[in-house]
């Protein structure tokens, strides 16, 4: 679909920060932007809450703000500009669930993401407690790998521990721990 007048217009009196352009692309795009925020949450399995889709929808809107207006700037009309905006909410707000959830797992969390973990909104790897499960589990992974879901699932390791025990990136301990969740789930291996 190709870029509309209206959205044309509405794009120029942006730029040109005239009076209430920002006002009519906020009301034109929010639902846009709160269906791509709940169907990115969706698709990821990611519980979210009202607050949760506020706080993303905001981040959307100050990511299209900043810079004076970079990425409204960038559009180059080859597209309709909600497409356009689409891909770049989904963008902001993939990174930002990814960030949220790296910043779980790592223990850094915010008051406001810790309120959201104990009504069990935030996803988090959980150790498995059967030791036949973690030594199935381990048999089937590469040495490296092996070693980081027994250091956390057997011996109760924090990711910073594991990090600096094994000398990895402590961002790569959750990935690690997911590849080993994604074989438990294969192979069908049931999990506390």
């Amino acid at each position: 679909m190709a870029l509309t007048e209206l959205d044309r217009n509405l794009l120029r009196r942006c730029l040109t920060e005239e009076p209430g352009a920002w006002k009519d692309l906020v009301d034109r795009y929010i639902g846009l932007f709160i269906h791509v925020v709940r169907h990115t949450a969706h698709a990821r399995s990611i519980p979210t809450s009202p607050e949760d889709t506020d706080d993303l929808v905001a981040e959307v809107f100050a990511a299209l703000c900043a810079n004076d207006y970079a990425i409204l700037r960038s559009f180059r009309g080859k597209s309709s500009l909600a497409t356009y905006l689409t891909v770049i909410a989904r963008r902001i707000c993939v990174k930002q669930m990814t960030k949220n959830r790296m910043a779980a797992a790592m223990g850094h969390v915010s008051a406001h993401q810790a309120s959201l973990e104990k009504a069990d909104a935030v996803v988090e790897f959980k150790r498995i407690e059967n030791r036949e499960e973690v030594k199935h589990l381990l048999s089937g992974l590469p040495e490296r790998d092996a070693k980081i879901v027994q250091a956390f699932h057997l011996e109760g390791k924090s990711y910073r521990e594991i990090s600096q025990a094994m000398g990895v990136p402590e961002n790569s301990i959750g990935p690690t721990l997911n590849r080993a969740m994604t074989r438990i789930r294969d192979r069908n291996v049931r999990f506390t």
